[in-house]
């Protein structure tokens, strides 16, 4: 600093009488402002925006900042006032929303995306009977322009357990949104290469286009391509460890009862640097723009490849038979089983769908009419139906043997 500097500041602080113990727990901003009161400060020849009102439209799609300048620059022309560049009015925009605390409407759109991933901390649950232990893992969505979120406890972290925490996430939220972005994980991306288009596994893509969205997978090693889903995990995690520290659960329902709970609480807290709070910006900005969820969920499958199509025209699951059409006869299907049903695949062709027999049942026949072949319904050889035949047999023996007896006794058979 130059010996000039340093006696402007010494007689400065004597024009106003102020000392070192006066300004020792200042900032440099406020000495500067109480020795040298209005230097630096200028005051902007351009018409100020409404600041607030762009942040407002910007969460509207297809609104940018290139449109609002646009229609800023039109009314200040319209009043003769002068108006500040593109470039200065998206520097004022980025200081305004810093300055507030909130997140940019640049990158996030209400209703546009949700991220989902898991959190690297885990839940015990503790069976009160046999003292056995399990863990429970956490799978975490939030939507970005809200910061609306969502946790859902599970057993394990495989597909079918991401898969149904899908489902219940779009449940909790009533909506779905065009944009699904998730981590590479093997249970949803098969492949990501730098150059070149996603591969997503069956399932994950059949979701997907069942909710109407598009899966984007953030780059490799980029945590930055889901922010708000990386820290809404580490929220979520801590604020959900220190919250249930004290408690015990005894089954995977009361720790799901416990977290959608606490869910109701974090989403209602008010946010510290605006008004409003997730919920309120959610269920009166976003909620209203999410997609509409079709009418019947989505139903996670478990699948069964390989199953050869035997000569009556069933196809064999945990000890009972489902018809196929007898075209297929001979052939090898897959079976996708859910909660209630069995469908029945051939080559990316789903053939049939059957409700699923009670699993105390053995040897039973689900059978759809229009499998077989003609008009003849084929019936299984129940007791019922053995005793029938076995009853007209006898009575054909009395007025004369038929040619199905006759073989039969030959054989030794009857």
């Amino acid at each position: 600093m130059s010996r000039r500097s340093v006696s402007d500041v010494l007689d400065a602080a004597r024009a106003v009488g102020v000392g070192w113990d006066d300004v020792a727990g200042k900032t440099d901003g406020e000495v500067y402002a109480l020795l040298f009161p209005g230097r630096g400060e200028r005051e902007s020849v351009y018409e100020q925006p409404d600041w607030a009102r762009v942040h407002r439209e910007l969460a509207r799609v297809g609104v940018t900042l290139r449109i609002l300048h646009g229609e800023y620059a039109d009314g200040c022309r319209r009043t003769g006032k002068p108006h500040m560049g593109y470039d200065r009015f998206c520097e004022l925009y980025a200081a305004y929303v810093q300055k507030l605390g909130v997140t940019s409407r640049v990158e996030h759109k209400a209703g546009r995306t949700v991220e989902v991933d898991w959190a690297g901390k885990t839940l015990r649950i503790v069976d009160p009977v046999t003292g056995d232990s399990s863990t429970a893992y956490l799978f975490v969505a939030v939507l970005p322009f809200s910061r609306y979120a969502f946790v859902e406890p599970t057993l394990d972290m495989a597909q079918n357990s991401w898969l149904r925490a899908h489902v219940a996430m779009y449940e909790w939220l009533g909506g779905s949104t065009p944009r699904l972005v998730c981590d590479n994980l093997k249970t949803g991306v098969i492949a990501h290469p730098r150059e070149g288009e996603v591969v997503l596994n069956d399932a994950y893509r059949g979701l997907a286009e069942h909710y109407s969205a598009a899966v984007l997978p953030g780059r490799v090693r980029k945590p930055k391509d889901k922010p708000s889903a990386e820290n809404t995990v580490w929220h979520a995690t801590m604020a959900l460890a220190g919250a249930m520290r004290d408690h015990q659960f005894g089954s995977l329902d009361g720790l799901r009862t416990a977290i959608r709970a606490w869910l109701v609480e974090y989403n209602s807290r008010p946010f510290q640097k605006r008004d409003g709070s997730r919920l309120s910006v959610f269920e009166g900005e976003e909620k209203p723009l999410l997609i509409a969820l079709p009418p019947v969920a989505y139903e996670v499958m478990d699948w069964v490849y390989g199953r050869r199509v035997q000569a009556n025209g069933h196809v064999a699951y945990a000890r009972n038979w489902y018809s196929v059409p007898y075209a297929y006869v001979g052939s090898t299907v897959d079976l996708g089983i859910g909660a209630n049903t069995l469908e029945i695949w051939h080559k990316n062709t789903r053939l049939c769908t059957h409700r699923l027999l009670p699993a105390s049942a053995s040897n039973k026949y689900s059978t759809n009419g229009a499998d077989l072949p003609g008009k003849t319904m084929w019936r299984p050889w129940d007791r019922k139906r053995c005793e029938r035949w076995a009853n007209r047999c006898v009575c054909s023996i009395e007025s004369g043997p038929c040619e199905r007896v006759e073989s039969l006794q030959m054989s030794g058979r009857f």
